[in-house]
């Protein structure tokens, strides 16, 4: 059996990677003194890695594939091949994004005016070109962390990542431009992309990280429908296809069972209480592939 050897990120994505695998099917033990996690699956191997360093260890076959961040690939400049955008963890919209940050009392209004300036970051090579593209000479220094403590005293200008912004207003920052925007992903080898083995199973963990993602903002509802109210119990229902739809024994009615986005749930059930629907049941999902 060809074995799959996949990176996992170490640090803030790793719970949340590890639950991911869970909901997949996959049972995971990790030893806090080994950076190689137990799974019960012959045929893969786990390694934990920094988000910041897996594109260069995918990139030479080191790992075959790996969960990272799109902006560390950009950063290392990686020749791998991206298999999957995966928004999951603490990430509630589709991206995060990499932004120019100044002091709120700061002179510093757009790009421009970073001609000549001390900027400090984690993302130094993808700062240096987006500067670059404007026409920007700015002396970028490397941020060991804490960069939101580093202006103004420090530096004129951070590059630090957000999600809503909301931590940068905290430390009376004020967001000057973005320099890009980034998701989680799935990266591979492009030697183990080319092993169709490899691939398939490659393929396969994107297929069900996918699931269960899609699975997390969805619930799925069943009910019964009296055989004069189904067509208006129906037309209340969204659904990823359409509802299904059973015949309950003695013609007494039917069963109706969807999917349907968790948040639509609570002001649709009492609509279908009223409609008629009876014995409605809400139930968690662990997948939804589609």
């Amino acid at each position: 059996m060809t074995k799959l050897n996949l990176g996992i990120p170490k640090g803030s994505l790793q719970a949340s990677t590890l639950e991911m695998m869970r909901r997949a099917g996959y049972r995971v033990e990790v030893s806090p003194r080994s950076y190689y996690p137990a799974v019960d699956d012959e045929g893969l191997s786990l390694r934990l890695i920094r988000p910041q360093d897996m594109p260069r260890f995918v990139e030479r076959g080191i790992v075959d594939a790996g969960l990272t961040g799109a902006d560390w690939v950009a950063e290392n400049e990686s020749d791998v091949h991206t298999v999957a955008s995966l928004a999951y963890a603490k990430q509630q919209l589709a991206s995060v994004r990499w932004v120019i940050a100044v002091a709120e009392g700061s002179s510093i209004q757009k790009v421009e005016d970073l001609n000549g300036k001390r900027i400090s970051t984690e993302l130094v090579n993808v700062t240096r070109k987006f500067l670059a593209k404007h026409g920007i000479k700015a002396e970028i220094e490397f941020s060991h962390g804490a960069t939101e403590t580093k202006v103004p005293e420090l530096v004129d200008a951070i590059v630090e990542l957000t999600e809503t912004g909301a931590s940068l207003q905290e430390n009376r920052l004020r967001i000057v431009d973005t320099v890009m925007e980034s998701t989680t992903c799935l990266i591979a080898c492009r030697e183990s992309w080319e092993d169709p083995s490899k691939r398939t199973r490659i393929e396969n963990l994107a297929m069900l990280f996918e699931g269960v993602i899609r699975a997390q903002s969805r619930i799925g509802l069943k009910m019964n429908a009296p055989p004069e109210r189904l067509q208006e119990i129906l037309a209340l229902l969204p659904a990823l296809r359409r509802p299904t739809v059973s015949p309950l024994a003695e013609e007494s009615g039917y069963a109706v069972e969807t999917i349907l986005d968790e948040k639509v749930a609570r002001d649709l059930i009492p609509e279908l209480k009223r409609a008629g629907a009876e014995g409605i049941i809400e139930y968690p999902l662990t997948k939804v592939v589609l």
